[in-house]
């Protein structure tokens, strides 16, 4: 399988342990919002570099890790602290994983240049043009961080364990909608089935993770599918959430999750592009866009003008802003990018 491996990844691989081995004190964290893949790496790379000997911290960043992802191995163990609540030279190390810009980092503040820590960046987002002071590993052909990383532990021969390896599938298998998603290959089915002969009870990770709604996620979604709007004879469609019918159906802004509605809003035939945009707080939106055909509509290139970034078939932005500029400006930058 090494035969296989990226060149990118080979190529980088020895340089990025060569800075481990320097570093004792390692911080690692997850990315606003963290979906699997942002808490499996992590905790995937915390486990691996704690069997190096390294004293590994693990901080939650913006954001409190969803309850669906606290089965994960490890997850218990990750710090309630964002980038601004720690003291950067305690660390001697910075890995970033998972985090296509600065931003991706911390949204609490403006996050200092240059780094107060030396840095690593292991991604694989295509719009990612690497801001890492050491080195920056981004591998856009990859449909996860948590395959990037199988691959660079194949590299450094790092001993699969049950724990890595349950947190490195529900990355892949999140990241690649279950593997239905454009970059899923033959190989991430073949790396996903090593990944379980360490966890035989992988179903139980998806099935905890997938059933762990609340009644408040619920009325999330109900409110999200009533407020769907249309734009160019149904090619666009965008469900718009304001801050005023959160309060008003007592809906708490830690259950409005764009992934709650994506999956529905994608199933639409006609419908090309999908969209959420949903006001978290007053002049606070959040985007989060899903393309049928991430070459022919492109998402990635609609939230790199909102400021964002991520895939071509799936990408997200934020903004300050009132929602009816949010959703003139996506409708009118989406007529644009792909001639609608």
């Amino acid at each position: 399988m090494t035969s296989d491996i990226s060149p990118l990844i080979v190529e980088k691989a020895p340089l990025i342990l060569l800075e481990i081995h320097k570093a004792q004190s390692i911080l690692l964290h997850c990315h606003p919002s963290p979906d699997p893949d942002s808490v499996g790496s992590v905790l995937a790379t915390k486990f691996a570099l704690q069997a190096m000997g390294k004293k590994v911290t693990v901080i939650q960043g913006d954001s409190d890790i969803p309850e669906a992802f606290m089965h994960f191995p490890g997850a218990t163990e990750i710090i309630d602290k964002n980038f601004f609540e720690i003291n950067a030279t305690d660390y001697d190390l910075f890995i970033v994983l998972d985090a296509g810009s600065v931003e991706q980092i911390s949204k609490l503040g403006v996050f200092p240049i240059p780094f107060p820590i030396p840095t690593i960046v292991i991604d694989h987002h295509a719009s990612n043009k690497g801001y890492a002071s050491l080195i920056n590993l981004v591998e856009s052909s990859y449909p996860a961080t948590a395959q990037v990383l199988f691959d660079l532990f194949t590299v450094w021969n790092v001993i699969m364990t049950p724990d890595i390896a349950a947190n490195l599938f529900m990355g892949i298998y999140t990241d690649t909608g279950g593997f239905k998603y454009p970059g899923t290959t033959s190989r991430t089915l073949t790396i996903a089935s090593s990944l379980i002969s360490y966890v035989p009870n992988f179903s139980l990770l998806i099935s905890r993770m997938e059933n762990s709604n609340t009644p408040e996620d619920i009325a999330f979604r109900a409110l999200a599918l009533s407020s769907i709007e249309t734009f160019f004879n149904g090619k666009l469609a965008l469900a718009v959430v304001s801050f005023e019918k959160l309060v008003e159906k007592n809906i708490p802004v830690g259950h409005a999750h764009a992934n709650a509605v994506s999956p529905a809003l994608r199933s639409v035939g006609q419908w090309l592009i999908t969209g959420t945009l949903i006001e978290v707080a007053p002049g606070l939106i959040k985007l989060s866009f899903r393309s049928k055909d991430g070459e022919q509509f492109d998402v990635s290139k609609l939230t790199v003008t909102l400021g964002g970034g991520g895939h071509k078939a799936a990408a997200g932005a934020s903004m300050k802003t009132s929602l009816q500029e949010a959703k003139d400006l996506v409708v009118s930058k989406a007529k644009e990018l792909y001639n609608l």
